[in-house]
């Protein structure tokens, strides 16, 4: 039985590249899609978790019986709760009140416990990055897995991540463009990439209200944190893996740009991803037009639009949070109606 697996932890990484031609239409560069929902916990954080639990395992900080806790925006939460079910580990996964619902259910369906925070500045007693080392300190056998600053985080990307978008692109890649939460991605995929080809621009796509773009361009933070509705790129403060050196440059991308391309890629590429996929290929398009020569350049879409259905995917919720107007979603096609309203709708 050569073709099967052991676990379904086997199955991370070797996501596909797609190439996009609807949402692009009009530029002179070519984008290409690196679709990491693909991953069995339907993110790029998948290899993160996976990675961080099987180094801590081989130094032996994370022994048989022991309790996995991290502070998450909620994907990297999904692939170490997904690799604890089949380890045979508990798993506490702290997360801001923001992020969505699905997230959180996803979290308990693998077994998790879900503890939730307010919203408060990173230094706050009550943060999700302090409230998760509390937690990890009282109990015996704990682990806390730190994506902020575990060099694992960067090195699975080095090591898997890049090498994979290098040899789908056959090495003809001029840009990679993604969002940073924690920064593993960048920071490991530029230092391979820029390995095998030094003229590999690294970009970063920042919302709105995020500070790093100012610590990018300006070594400090200009505009305060502000609140923002995408999740899971974009900080607050200064994650160890934001290698800012490794990266060429930094985009802004508001709310309503990223809403707006994350309906857009489904219903015109058929990619049902999250706003933090929309964000960098928004910023891709952005940061493109300053060049000429054409370009290929590859984006990372880091998880699912399964995971925000209650929101990006929610007319109600879109109209609320301002980033849809009422007669918009009046005569749109994808409504749930009726039978009777349907054959009233058909009827010849």
């Amino acid at each position: 039985m050569s073709h099967v697996l052991d676990s379904i932890l086997e199955t991370v990484g070797e996501t596909p590249m797609v190439a996009l031609h609807n949402v692009v239409k009009g530029s002179k560069h070519k984008f290409f899609a690196k679709i990491e929902y693909f991953n069995p916990g339907g993110s790029i954080k998948d290899r993160v978790a996976v990675k961080i639990i099987e180094e801590a395992e081989k130094r032996g900080e994370l022994k048989p019986g022991g309790t996995i806790v991290e502070a998450t925006s909620g994907n990297t939460g999904v692939g170490l709760a997904l690799a604890a079910a089949v380890k045979g580990y508990k798993c506490i996964i702290v997360m801001p009140q923001k992020m969505s619902e699905e997230k959180r259910a996803l979290l308990r369906a693998y077994g998790a416990q879900v503890v939730i925070t307010p919203m408060v500045d990173p230094d706050h007693p009550m943060s999700h990055y302090n409230v998760s080392k509390r937690i990890v300190a009282e109990i015996p056998g704990g682990f806390l897995a730190n994506q902020f600053f575990n060099p694992d985080n960067v090195a699975q990307h080095y090591q898997t991540t890049g090498p994979e978008v290098w040899k789908q692109m056959d090495g003809k890649i001029d840009m990679l463009v993604a969002g940073a939460g924690t920064g593993g991605t960048l920071s490991g995929c530029a230092q391979y990439l820029k390995e095998h080809k030094p003229s590999v621009k690294v970009v970063c796509a920042d919302p709105v209200g995020s500070i790093l773009y100012d610590l990018y361009y300006h070594k400090k933070i200009v505009d305060p944190p502000g609140s923002y509705k995408v999740e899971g790129i974009g900080e607050d403060m200064l994650p160890g893996n934001v290698h800012l050196e490794k990266y060429d440059g930094f985009v802004r991308v508001n709310d309503q740009e990223a809403f707006d391309m994350t309906r857009r890629l489904v219903a015109e590429e058929g990619l049902l991803v999250g706003p933090s996929s929309a964000t960098a290929l928004v910023g891709a398009i952005k940061f493109s037009e300053k060049f000429e020569t054409p370009l290929n350049i590859v984006v990372v879409f880091a998880d699912s639009g399964r995971q925000y259905l209650s929101k990006a995917f929610n007319d109600q919720w879109m109209v609320e949070n301002g980033l849809l107007k009422e007669e918009q979603i009046k005569d749109s096609f994808n409504r749930v109606i009726s039978a009777e309203e349907a054959l009233k709708q058909y009827s010849k």
